[in-house]
């Protein structure tokens, strides 16, 4: 009965969430809530939810405040080289955008820290793909998916939770995976060239001033409307623009799309690679862009910037990053002080400490309300047994010809149920009674230890991991909508990674 009701309750939530029928933070609390009374243990309903809240406390106090300290990075300019380096690379591609991303998320997560990847990763990326008219939701599932690749790293999280649970070394595990995963990581690179060549089928090519490009034909272009000068460059997206005579299809997510000349507003706009031309137009007119939903971008000009301390900045950085990975204080303990302390030197004044953290605080509620309303969901599934007989269920369900296999079986498993359950509940409360099995009939608890992480990829989508609530919330993309795009892309990473491990004698 608990069985059924446990994967009910998970399908009930992601039908209604990808149908857009309740929010996440809703679904998130009353699905679970009304799955209790059913399984009769309404009356414990507030002992688990308690309990939820309590083991995820810590991570939500360790995204709030890496979000205001990352949010000061990004205003006082931290980050403004990295965005310049990308504008070089890309040169207003939509295919070397996509690449962008994925390589960009690929190399900040080696700080180990999904919540990081995304803020650095989405602030950085955020304004090409506005001003490109790019599907925002490629952005998220590329982004998600690498981070899903390097989040097996020994101190990402799920390597050190298999080497415990299975009292076994972390390096055993993650160094011979090194090859595998490095074919998964290609994999994703591979598939945000494809996923970029399909943007720019649908956008155009743009060009920046100073590009050379032929001159379109005559039957190519459509009349344009003239631009005023000065004009901001979102309102000036807006109206007519030089274009092939077919229109672009609209971007997933609802994005809206970009057209391609010489004369391109938005070709025009990526030229100053930011939006300082848009916010003085803005001013000037008295109106904020309607179509840029309030974004400004990463203005050179803007007030907050603080070059002088650049290097300060970076160290402390470097040195927030490196205590995390060497583990000298719980992980929400240090957001903490590196917030504090980033307030403090960047913005000695109070008013302007407090006009930081209001110009946060949007981000930092959606974030926390979205894992206190998890904890309810996790709660649930947790206090009620349902993830133990889900579990159960499933192992017991192996055929007793699998058990020579049961490390090919531990990878196949490691998908859904690295996401429909927490790492702590998989590794902690799955994997050994896996691991039991495949030692019954002489597979090494390594092998099994590895093909876990497998899921990895897939896991860092879940609803019930807090990191993605910071993707899509800075991105600006339902839920809903990123879990549609990014599931089967996620899931064909993983198994990439799992028949690559198989084919290098891995697993």
């Amino acid at each position: 009965m608990l069985t059924f009701l446990g994967f009910a309750m998970i399908a009930t939530f992601l039908v209604l969430i990808m149908l857009k029928k309740m929010s996440p933070i809703a679904a998130l609390v009353l699905i679970p809530a009304l799955f209790c009374v059913f399984a009769g243990k309404g009356a414990h309903l507030g002992d688990y939810v308690i309990d939820g809240v309590g083991k995820l406390a810590p991570t939500a106090a360790m995204l709030m405040f890496a979000i205001v300290y990352f949010g000061v990075m990004i205003d006082v300019g931290l980050f403004d080289p990295i965005v310049r380096g990308i504008l070089r690379f890309c040169k207003a591609d939509p295919m070397r955008v996509v690449v962008g991303t994925a390589v960009l998320a690929a190399i900040v997560s080696l700080d180990g820290d999904g919540s990081t990847t995304f803020m650095i990763t989405v602030s950085a990326m955020y304004p090409l793909y506005k001003r490109l008219g790019l599907s925002l939701v490629v952005m998220t599932g590329v982004a998600a998916t690498a981070n899903g690749v390097m989040n097996t790293l020994p101190w990402g999280g799920p390597t050190a939770r298999a080497a415990t649970a299975l009292k076994l070394d972390a390096a055993d595990i993650f160094v011979p995976m090194i090859p595998a995963l490095a074919v998964g990581l290609l994999f994703v690179f591979v598939l945000a060239y494809v996923l970029g060549v399909k943007e720019r089928r649908r956008v155009g090519m743009l060009v920046l001033p100073g590009q050379v490009e032929r001159e379109p034909a005559e039957e190519e272009l459509v009349p344009a409307a003239p631009v005023a000068s000065g004009a901001s460059a979102s309102a000036s997206a807006s109206a007519p623009a030089p274009a092939r005579a077919s229109a672009p299809a609209p971007a997933e997510g609802g994005a809206v799309s970009s057209v391609e000349g010489p004369g391109s507003a938005a070709g025009l706009a990526l030229a100053s690679a930011s939006a300082s031309a848009s916010a003085s137009a803005a001013h000037g007119s008295g109106e904020a862009p309607a179509s840029e939903e309030g974004f400004q971008g990463l203005d050179p000009h803007r007030p907050t910037l603080r070059p002088r301390l650049y290097w300060f900045n970076a160290g402390l950085t470097i040195a927030l990053l490196t205590a995390m990975i060497m583990e000298l204080l719980p992980i929400p303990v240090l957001f903490l002080l590196g917030a504090a302390l980033a307030l403090t030197v960047n913005f000695p004044h109070m008013p302007d400490q407090k006009a930081r953290i209001a110009a946060h605080a949007d981000n930092v509620l959606n974030v926390a309300g979205m894992v206190f309303a998890a904890a309810v969901f996790t709660g649930v599934l947790t206090g009620t047994g349902m993830v133990k007989h889900m579990a159960d269920w499933l192992v017991g369900a192996i055929p007793e010809g699998m058990g020579p296999h049961m490390a090919l079986v531990t990878g196949l498993l490691s998908l859904p149920l690295t996401y429909f359950m927490s790492n702590d509940g998989f590794y902690f409360g799955v994997l050994p009674v896996l691991a039991e099995a495949g030692a019954a009939h002489g597979v090494s608890p390594l092998e099994i230890a590895r093909a876990s992480l497998v899921g990895q990829a897939l896991h860092m989508s879940s609803p019930l991991v807090p990191a993605v609530y910071v993707l899509v919330g800075m991105a600006k993309v339902e839920f809903g909508e990123h879990t549609r795009f990014t599931v089967k892309w996620a899931a064909l990473t993983s198994l990439v990674v799992l028949a690559a491990g198989m084919l290098f004698g891995i697993i």
